[in-house]
């Protein structure tokens, strides 16, 4: 006589979920009806302020206007057109990928360092360490650039002023006036200033993963390298590439910290090689 076969696991998840009672939308939006009122708010301001704003805008774009009043001269697509051909556009559009490309790997990594220390439990001040480098993140870019501005400037008791009795230098340097070093130096600027977002969301993410994972390893004798890329690496995967992407549309946003330091320049920041010849731009309200 064949002994009967046990289900697997496969098959009882299965039966489960056939067994399951449907719940029907209305009865899921019953059951969480407290979040839906949460977010509500929210919700609100977002379209009213964000998504509105968006799409009624788009409307503008297709007219020649200064801002004031109701457009009335109709263009079409040539505002597009223009811009295609910019050469001011395609040189900021450069910059700003450049940026991207440079401040969010260094960003993150540093991030993830920053919260890996803060999240030993066995550090002290670790409140304090935590609010010190959030600081920066919740400062405005405007005021930061106004005190960078003048730590840079060539006048008073500033950066230049201390290379030079050190004998770092044998001249003043015109920081944000040379294409050589305003880019880096906005850069980096960039990374202080919102490195604290990052590191507040990979504690987030860190204080996730259960500690019964990180006992286990190291009674299997895996040290903290293997731990950080067999556990740790892994359990942020999820909230990693979620970081990733907010830290992408931050970058691509910058634009009060740049009009701050640099005013659009130096040469008005055409190339990274250089100034360009001026594209033969027409002037009218709708370009500025």
């Amino acid at each position: 006589m064949q002994a009967p076969t046990l289900p697997t696991a496969q098959e009882t998840v299965s039966r489960h979920r056939q067994r399951a009672p449907k719940r029907s939308l209305w009865r899921e939006i019953r059951a969480n009806v407290w979040s839906y009122i949460y977010i509500a708010p929210m919700f609100v301001l977002l379209m009213v302020f964000v998504v509105y704003p968006i799409f009624a805008s788009l409307g503008y774009t297709l007219y020649q206007w200064n801002g004031i009043g109701d457009p009335s001269n109709y263009v079409g697509l040539d505002n597009f057109v223009r811009v295609m051909h910019d050469s001011f556009f395609w040189g900021a559009f450069l910059h700003t990928l450049v940026y991207t490309v440079v401040l969010v790997p260094i960003q993150l990594a540093l991030a993830l360092a920053l919260a890996l220390v803060l999240n030993n439990s066995k550090l002290r001040f670790a409140s304090f360490y935590r609010s010190v480098y959030f600081i920066p993140a919740v400062t405005s870019p405007a005021v930061i650039g106004v005190v960078i501005q003048l730590i840079l400037s060539n006048f008073g008791d500033n950066l230049n002023q201390l290379l030079l009795s050190l004998h770092l230098t044998h001249e003043h340097i015109d920081w944000l006036g040379d294409p050589r070093f305003a880019l880096g130096i906005i850069i980096v600027i960039g990374i202080w200033n919102t490195l604290g977002y990052n590191m507040v969301y990979f504690l987030a993410g860190l204080q996730t993963i259960p500690a019964e994972l990180y006992e286990a390893a190291s009674i299997d004798g895996a040290n903290g390298i293997a731990r950080f890329f067999s556990i740790t690496i892994p359990m942020l995967r999820a909230v990693g590439l979620v970081i990733v992407i907010l830290a992408i549309l931050g970058s691509l946003q910058v634009f009060d910290l740049v009009l701050v330091l640099t005013d659009g320049g130096p040469y008005g920041a055409r190339s990274l090689r250089g100034p360009v010849a001026d594209f033969p731009l027409h002037q009218s309200p709708a370009c500025g």
